[in-house]
């Protein structure tokens, strides 16, 4: 006799109330880095929604304001910044610590610069979270107002290495309109949640498309996804990105939208966020 589609859903194991046996050692204590300013993850529950793109352009438009800003990529099994950045060498090692690279006056490091192009990251989660962990407290950061870390898709190892290896002030979540990027896109906000990190909002990224003709708005991927998960976790939409064809060639000859079209609809949506951003970062920061 099979089971009914309307039975209960069992509870996944991490979330079981009856005690392990053995019990488990407790999670290390996130080191506090003042120096790194206020850590922000920028997160997403899938891949191919564009976070790596909000990340960098975040960053870029953040230093072009005059903050200190620095940008660790965290996804290790994918490290897209060098090309993003424009920027690929390794980095220069002075007194046993890494010296960050430096693109559009963001200082920037990832395991890009430190392996081959072709080379595969076939690494386990202890592993990653040694990478993560030499990021934070091997690499001359120097004083920074804003670290911004570009989290690889899921809610997997590399997050919960982050949050366990340093104190994450605010995450971001970036997700398309359409319902399969917004359902992984919640499990990445209750995953924050669950850790104690409080998320700053949503961004809905690839929100429409602007006919270049007849200046019409075209909903490619659907609408209204970002919103409705916004309203449905009671946080704020932060930002709605639209699909601009020169973000892709941006990201592939190193010169970020900000930068390279700053007039245009999508940079200024991502010079918007980056407002945003340091508006709720202040208050967050301001005593009660």
């Amino acid at each position: 006799m099979t089971e009914s589609t309307n039975a209960p859903r069992r509870p996944l194991p991490v979330v079981d109330s009856r005690p392990a046996a053995p019990p488990r050692p407790s999670a290390p204590t996130p080191v506090h880095r003042p120096h790194l300013g206020r850590v922000i993850a920028v997160s997403s529950g899938k891949g191919g929604v564009g976070k790596s793109t909000v990340a960098v352009n975040l960053a870029v438009a953040l230093a072009r304001s005059g903050a200190r800003v620095g940008l660790m990529d965290a996804d290790i099994y994918g490290p897209n910044l060098p090309l993003m950045l424009g920027v690929n060498s390794p980095p220069p090692v002075v007194d046993q610590k890494i010296i960050p690279l430096e693109a559009h006056g963001v200082k920037v490091i990832s395991l890009g610069f430190l392996i081959d192009k072709d080379q595969p990251a076939i690494w386990r989660g202890p592993i990653v979270m040694k990478i993560i962990g030499q990021f934070l407290g091997d690499v001359q950061w120097g004083t920074l107002d804003y670290f911004i870390v570009d989290m690889p898709p899921g809610t997997g190892d590399a997050q919960l290495s982050l949050v366990q290896s340093t104190s994450v002030h605010a995450a971001i979540i970036v997700t398309t309109p359409q319902q399969v990027s917004v359902g992984d896109a919640l499990r990445g906000v209750k995953m924050f949640q669950r850790v104690s990190v409080p998320v700053l909002g949503i961004v809905e990224n690839m929100s429409y498309f602007e006919c270049p003709h007849c200046g019409k708005p075209a909903a490619i991927f659907g609408s209204g996804g970002g919103e409705r998960l916004a309203r449905e976790v009671n946080l704020p939409l932060l930002a709605q990105i639209p699909l601009y064809p020169r973000i892709v060639e941006g990201g592939d000859t190193g010169r970020p939208l900000v930068v390279a079209e700053p007039e245009s609809v999508a940079a200024k949506a991502m010079v918007a966020l980056a407002d945003r951003v340091v508006a709720a970062m202040s208050v967050a920061a301001a005593p009660a």
